[in-house]
């Protein structure tokens, strides 16, 4: 079960896996490449559904959106952050849910409570479906990560084994620089672990051939785009500390600078002096998104922006299950995707019953 499953990134691999997946996204336009796909969607907010309306889920996964948690600017990242962590205490002393909606609906910007969805779910699996899901995955931005902590100490406590940290991108093989906070929990005992890096991390300046020599080295943009003629550069659309005639540049001997909902600003020019901009297919193979995979709808670049790498995912979902790490086939399945299903209708959930969860719409 995804919550805030987006176009499809955490579902994509765990599809490739050969796990069914169902994802609850309420962007209308992110649906509509879900069901490009072929992938199980739900169009609607979070909020109004539970754990009971998906009784054979197993295992829950959501990205929550950031906006809210930026570390820059006035601090109004910290006071959500302090926010947040308040309610998660209140959660797990089992306050009333009407109560913390009450509070949740005070708050500055209602993105911030959203964070708390994961672990509502995760609290009404035990307490009211009285089936503990086997296995949790969460991803945010790094800023997150003290939010994560506390899940951590609440999860080990129902019983789950937990691990969370940042993850780099390119430390496991996508072609791009990126910091997430994850969290994995697993039922039981049996001690649960981030995966292990499989490729180096990459430094400014330094070679592919520098770092673990046990690792593989970073992927670059040119090796995920063969079909653009190298060398090529890219700009970025945002300026280095602030100053905007200091744009990021990145190489295609490089991996891209983070994928933003804004991708689709960024200059590519090649070794002739032309440019012009990524497609949605290039910026998707920048994510580790199949090339074939079938964008639709507005605002597609924010849309993968947005999205978690399915490769990444892939590395995620295999130690949450406690899997041996993802084989280069498996990964490998990830650069096609299958032929465009026709439409597939949303899953057939009960509409959410106005009492208990009006507080939330």
């Amino acid at each position: 079960m995804d919550l805030f499953a987006g176009p499809g990134g955490l579902d994509v691999a765990a599809e490739k896996l050969g796990v069914a997946a169902a994802g609850v996204e309420w962007d209308s336009a992110a649906c509509t490449t879900r069901r490009a796909a072929g992938l199980v969607t739900v169009e609607g907010d979070v909020r109004l559904y539970g754990p009971s309306r998906f009784p054979d889920a197993d295992v829950l996964a959501g990205g929550p959106p950031c906006q809210t948690f930026t570390v820059a600017g006035s601090g109004a990242g910290r006071r959500a952050l302090d926010d947040v962590l308040a309610f998660v205490a209140r959660m797990v002393a089992r306050e009333e849910r009407e109560e913390i909606a009450k509070d949740l609906s005070k708050m500055e910007d209602e993105r911030t409570g959203l964070v708390l969805e994961p672990l509502r779910w995760a609290l009404e699996a035990i307490d009211i479906r009285d089936k503990p899901y086997r296995a949790i995955v969460l991803e945010q931005v790094p800023a997150v990560l003290p939010v994560w902590e506390a899940y951590a100490e609440i999860l080990r406590g129902e019983g789950y084994s937990v691990d969370c940290g940042l993850l780099r991108t390119e430390a496991y093989g996508v072609p791009q620089t990126r910091k997430r906070a994850v969290l994995i929990a697993r039922m039981g005992k049996e001690n649960v672990r981030l995966p292990s890096p499989t490729h180096r991390t990459y430094r400014k300046g330094l070679p592919r051939t520098a770092g673990d020599r046990g690792l593989q080295p970073w992927r670059t943009m040119g090796e995920v785009l063969p079909e653009r003629e190298s060398p090529f550069h890219v700009v970025s659309n945002y300026g280095t500390g602030g100053d905007p005639k200091a744009r990021g540049r990145r190489s295609s001997s490089e991996p891209s600078a983070t994928v933003t909902g804004k991708i689709s600003r960024n200059r590519v020019v090649a070794a002739d002096g032309s440019e012009d901009r990524f497609s949605p297919s290039e910026a998707g193979r920048l994510q580790t998104f199949p090339t074939d995979y079938p964008w639709r709808g507005r605002d597609v670049g924010q849309q993968i922006g947005n999205a978690v790498p399915p490769r990444l995912a892939m590395h995620v979902l295999c130690a949450a299950f406690g899997w041996a790490p993802p084989s280069d086939a498996m990964l490998r399945s990830l650069e096609t995707w299958k032929a465009e299903a026709a439409f597939v209708p949303d899953a057939r959930v009960p509409e959410p019953e106005v009492a208990g969860v009006a507080e939330y719409a």
